[in-house]
């Protein structure tokens, strides 16, 4: 096959498909076969609805899609760990590979003008193939789908880096405002990690009754104004030693903090918007550790595989529509409307 199907976001909500041609991998290089290639809340909100941002790291008109899974075809020259038929998961970013953020696996820190996310400013997932760096490749363990590794680089990882920086345990109850697919992951890991009760609250109500019909949440709260009073209601008033805002809206942060018990410890994971809230009261005087989490390292991501087949978890749990490639026109409209799990595109 020299010509493959792909799909790229001129914005505006709609979804071109392309035909292109199958990339040859250069040295370090490894060609796939997609199998699976999950959507994430920034593609809608940063490509799909409109292209937010501008320079280098904003999208550049490729083939879209930041959260792939697949399968080696072909190695390049000196491609040393890799051979093909090997399943892997991929990081969606390729750093320059020398600073100190690459160096320590979080390549979604580079500042390099060589950094390069896929579905942003590389190739990405929504088409047959897939050029990545070996670098960034993970081998997918046998117990886990494909669809289980396409959610792993973005959403469980951002999840599960979120939770390891509150050194989240069986002491802490946790807190989850906003149960979109990182919301979901935070609440499947979170009781994974031995957290509990986990309280969660979302605006969808949709999202509310998944997350309680799979068993991920003990408590779903509406995101409304009595949000805060039906909390503390829940924790004897006290709040929940650990929160986790995955909405990246400034009022759920708000309602995360307010409900973070004093001496507690909260991080924001969610992407954008911004945040007003008495310093004082909330953060200082509570003395709370506020941490900030942006995505996850490739150390982290293995480790993140390597725990999943032993809790016998399945990422896939929380995706509630998958689409072929020749329907991601209808599969970003679902994931545009915010109501359910996490919008998978799936190829044979």
């Amino acid at each position: 096959m020299t010509v493959m199907s792909g799909v790229r976001l001129p914005g505006d909500s709609t979804v071109q498909h392309v035909e292109v041609d199958v990339p040859t991998p250069g040295h370090g290089q490894v060609l796939l076969r997609m199998k699976a290639s999950s959507i994430c809340g920034s593609d809608i909100r940063a490509i799909y609805r409109e292209h937010l941002g501008t320079g280098p790291e904003a999208y550049q008109g490729v083939i879209a899609g930041h959260e792939p899974c697949g399968q080696v075809v072909t190695v390049g020259p000196g491609a040393r760990r890799l051979q093909p038929g090997d399943r892997v998961v991929v990081y969606h970013i390729a750093g320059c590979g020398v600073c100190e953020e690459c160096r320590a696996g979080y390549m979604v820190g580079c500042t390099s003008p060589l950094r390069a996310a896929h579905g942003w400013q590389r190739d990405g997932g929504h088409a047959e193939y897939l050029l990545a760096e070996e670098a960034t490749c993970i081998l997918l363990p046998e117990p886990l789908s494909y669809v289980d590794g396409a959610l792993i680089s973005c959403g469980f990882g951002t999840a599960y880096e979120g939770l390891l920086r509150l050194g989240l345990s069986g002491r802490d109850r946790l807190l989850i405002t906003g149960l979109g697919p990182v919301g979901l992951a935070a609440a499947m890991l979170g009781r994974a990690l031995g957290a509990g009760p986990i309280i969660a609250t979302d605006v969808a109500p949709e999202r509310l009754r998944m997350a309680e019909d799979l068993g991920l949440v003990d408590h779903a709260v509406p995101a409304d104004e009595r949000a805060t009073a039906t909390i503390r209601g829940l924790t004897d008033g006290r709040g929940c030693e650990a929160s986790i805002d995955c909405s990246g809206s400034g009022a759920a942060r708000v309602v995360a903090l307010e409900n973070t018990r004093t001496w507690g410890r909260c991080a924001f994971v969610g992407e954008g918007s911004q945040i007003s809230f008495a310093v004082s009261e909330l953060l200082i005087h509570k003395q709370i550790t506020l941490h900030g989490s942006w995505v996850t390292s490739l150390r982290h991501m293995e480790e993140l595989l390597e725990h999943l087949v032993r809790w016998g978890l399945h990422p896939e749990r929380i995706v509630t529509h998958r689409f072929p490639l020749d329907r991601a026109d209808e599969a970003y409209r679902v994931a545009d409307r915010g109501a359910g799990g996490k919008v998978c595109i799936v190829f044979e």
